[in-house]
């Protein structure tokens, strides 16, 4: 592979904020400074509406269709957020490739970013809310998986899945495939229902869910429409958002550790 960190990022259930995690991700390594790359891999499309990168000329369905070593590079694209944030763009023809087509079709992402140059300190790779061929694409591709749930009844067992996934991958095709993370998304305090299921999947799956939830904030649909990073939004709630993410992305890429200071006393004493 790379060299570099790719983290899939996926749910089960549509409308937990999946791509609302995967743009806030990336807002949080262009505010570091990090160059980042995310691959859309969702038919809808979000981040790549999201990010200002409909032109591109090539997408994510035309490299899983040819799947070379070295053809994602022809595909990425930049961003309207700078040139620290780029993509490869999906698109709706990508719908045709939910289903298996041919040996070695859940390699195909993986090979295909096998010679991807390591100008990038981050791959972030949004699935679709499925477990169909393009989730598992990602997550043979992946080191990380990040599952993206709502503190809802339903969203909890879609988040069950989506863990019975990862793990069948990690122990079949992908050894390089770290512990998954779980993350609550448009978690609100003072909902006691929650508030109920929080504890819930931290009952059941303990030390990867991660604390603290990301609140919910309408902030990040704002920012989204305007093309702009949470990092750079001014509104309500939209610093405690960049603050979770900003604590998430040093566990995904630690940042480097500040070089100590040269005394210089010792030589003059």
């Amino acid at each position: 592979m790379t060299g570099m960190p790719v983290v899939a990022v996926l749910s089960m259930k549509g409308g937990v904020g999946k791509t609302s995690v995967v743009l806030g991700l990336a807002s949080a390594a262009w505010d570091r400074g990090l160059r980042t790359l995310v691959i859309d891999l969702d038919p809808q499309a979000n981040a790549t509406m999201a990010l200002d990168a409909t032109d591109a000329a090539f997408t994510t369905s035309d490299v899983l269709a040819d799947a070379r070593p070295g053809i994602a590079a022809d595909a990425v694209s930049p961003t309207g957020w700078g040139d620290r944030i780029d993509i490869i763009a999906a698109e709706r023809s990508l719908e045709h490739r939910t289903a298996a087509t041919g040996r070695a079709a859940a390699l195909r992402l993986r090979t295909a970013l096998a010679t991807l140059p390591r100008a990038y300190g981050l791959v972030l790779v949004d699935c679709p809310p499925s477990l169909g061929e393009l989730t598992r694409n990602a997550l043979c591709a992946a080191d990380r998986a990040i599952v993206v749930t709502e503190p809802t009844h339903f969203a909890l067992h879609g988040a069950a899945e989506a863990l019975e996934a990862i793990d069948v991958i990690a122990g079949s095709v992908n050894s390089r495939l770290r512990e998954p993370m779980v993350l609550v998304n448009r978690f609100r305090p003072e909902d006691r229902e929650h508030l109920l299921n929080a504890q819930r999947l931290a009952t059941a799956h303990g030390p990867i869910v991660y604390d603290p939830p990301i609140p919910d904030c309408p902030g990040i649909p704002q920012s989204q429409r305007a093309v702009s990073p949470i990092h750079a939004w001014n509104a309500p709630g939209s610093r405690d958002v960049a603050d979770v993410l900003d604590d998430v992305l040093d566990l995904l890429v630690p940042p480097p550790r500040p070089q100590p200071r040269v005394s210089l006393r010792r030589y003059f004493t």
